[in-house]
């Protein structure tokens, strides 16, 4: 009887704490990015590059997993001034590992390392951060933080507590070097986003980018990072912010290259060509002096704007899309576009223009509900004149992605092309949840090449071997690859369908 009444005891002093609102964060001096400089590795590799287009700016697709991984292993290890990164996600896995340890040997070097990760995931990894923030040279602060620190239970308390608030997320995604070189898309840090998974790995896309877009790209970072739902980890958890924190961080890590270095990953990195191009420095990009990069203000997460009101992306994407004169071509992995969305792209669609969009079947899809949300609006889609694919789950569909041959592939690429002109890739899922909740950020892009590029990654995804075009018979809806035809969502298992029926059968669409 005792226990029970101090087990009640307890989850009440829990619920109790869980009804506490986070503390503001008291006011803090504006940090900026660093400035520009001429004495780093990078300054001397992209500064005569810049010089070469006044006003533009180089932008690189970058499609494959172990070049986007590539990228920013390298541009930590040569950075001498200054390193930023922005994540939803980071795992403590082999490459986001690798990654940690390289910033903390920048770090060593006097690099000055600043780190801003949405808690939500971060919570869990909570010693590891303030570990890292005991380092003089990095500074770690959480998005949109969690008051509790460390629990189960007080994690859902919270959350229930203080759903509101916690429901709403940053989901950018950047990485900048000595304010020379910016990475930005829809890539969070871990395995399954380089192709280095032995499940599934996800089919995704970034831009790296030089010139005066990395600097529109930190003027954004430091807009989340001086704003107040970014909380020091020196205010969230003082006492693991130590030097023995840190010593026992860095036993704990060191291991990390070594193990990299041997894995199957770092011997596949090796022969990969883009990779090697990389290093050797022939590493092509496409200039263009149109260019504007866009971040919903980090205050829409503390729900000071209500629905697509507060998304600064769907502001620009709406009429580019309603501009177009021929094409527009989507894809999206989470594609929720409800009744609002639906008109509107039916409208596009009706008036003689081409709208196509690839999303994740049933199979690939990571998150069963979000298709279930989906697939309320696909017949109206395509009686309105929309063409649908959506992505097999299959190793063939990561194209390069996926090193190992995984059991299956998982889209995460956001992007958008309009009449093969104008190009879009950020962090933006056609979704309620992107478009009202969460913090998103992205890139626009005029640039027939860029443009081509996109088209042909939209091709080769939607072909019948990686995708299913979904197509109505009447009123009943087939798949369809060029070799079998199905008349219900093919390869998904009965406990997907039931996930994606409660997405559809409850009232959570708001939440997709």
């Amino acid at each position: 009887m005792n226990r029970l009444l101090r087990l009640i005891a307890g989850l009440a002093a829990l619920s109790l704490a869980a009804c506490a609102s986070l503390e503001p964060r008291p006011e803090l001096p504006a940090e900026p990015a660093a400035v520009l400089g001429s004495g780093t590795v990078l300054d001397g590799l992209i500064a005569e590059a810049e010089a070469r287009h006044p006003g533009e700016s180089g932008f690189r697709l970058v499609r494959e997993g172990p070049e986007a991984f590539a990228i920013r292993a390298r541009t930590a290890l040569v950075a001498g001034r200054s390193l930023d990164v922005q994540t939803y996600i980071w795992h403590d896995d082999t490459t986001g590992g690798f990654l940690a340890v390289r910033l903390l040997e920048a770090a060593d070097r006097g690099v000055k390392v600043r780190l801003l990760v949405d808690d939500m995931d971060a919570r869990a990894k909570n010693y590891a951060f303030a570990a890292l923030d005991a380092h003089p040279n990095i500074d770690v602060r959480m998005f949109n933080p969690f008051q509790s620190r460390a629990g189960a239970l007080s994690f859902a308390f919270e959350a229930l507590g203080s759903f509101s608030r916690i429901n709403r997320r940053m989901h950018n995604k950047t990485w900048i070097a000595d304010n020379r070189i910016a990475i930005v898309g829809g890539r969070n840090l871990g395995d399954e986003y380089f192709g280095a998974s032995d499940e599934v790995n996800f089919v995704d896309l970034d831009f790296a980018m030089v010139g005066p877009i990395v600097r529109d790209a930190s003027a954004s970072f430091d807009r989340y990072w001086n704003s107040p739902l970014a909380y020091p980890m020196t205010l969230l958890a003082p006492e693991d912010v130590s030097p023995a924190a840190l010593l026992a961080l860095r036993e704990r890590v060191a291991p990390k290259i070594a193990q990299a270095e041997a894995s199957r990953f770092a011997t596949e990195l090796r022969k990969n060509d883009a990779v090697q191009r990389l290093v050797a420095g022939d590493w092509p990009m496409v200039w263009s002096g149109r260019f504007f990069f866009v971040s919903d203000d980090p205050l829409k997460a503390a729900g000071e704007t209500e629905g697509a009101a507060g998304s600064q992306v769907l502001a620009l994407l709406a009429p580019l899309m309603k501009s177009s004169s021929t094409n527009v071509t989507i894809i999206s992995p989470y594609f929720v576009p409800g009744e609002v969305g639906t008109r509107f792209l039916t409208d596009i669609a009706r008036s003689g223009r081409n709208v196509w969009v690839l999303t994740n079947s049933l199979a690939a899809n990571d998150v069963a509900m979000v298709y279930g949300g989906y697939s309320e609006w696909r017949k109206p889609l395509l009686e309105g004149g929309v063409k649908l694919w959506e992505l097999k789950p299959t190793p063939g569909s990561t194209v390069k992605s996926s090193l190992f041959g995984s059991s299956g592939a998982s889209l995460h690429t956001k992007a958008l092309v309009v009449d093969g002109r104008v190009a879009f890739v950020g962090s933006y899922n056609i979704d309620p949840r992107s478009t009202s909740l969460n913090c998103e950020q992205g890139i626009f892009v005029e640039s027939g090449a860029i443009a081509a590029q996109l088209d042909q990654i939209f091709s080769t995804d939607s072909a019948g071997e990686h995708a299913w075009a979904v197509t109505l018979q009447g009123r009943k809806l087939e798949w369809q690859d060029g070799m079998q035809t199905h008349d219900s969502a093919p390869d998904a298992s009965a406990g997907r369908r039931f996930q994606a029926w409660i997405g559809r059968a409850l009232p959570v669409s708001s939440q997709l």
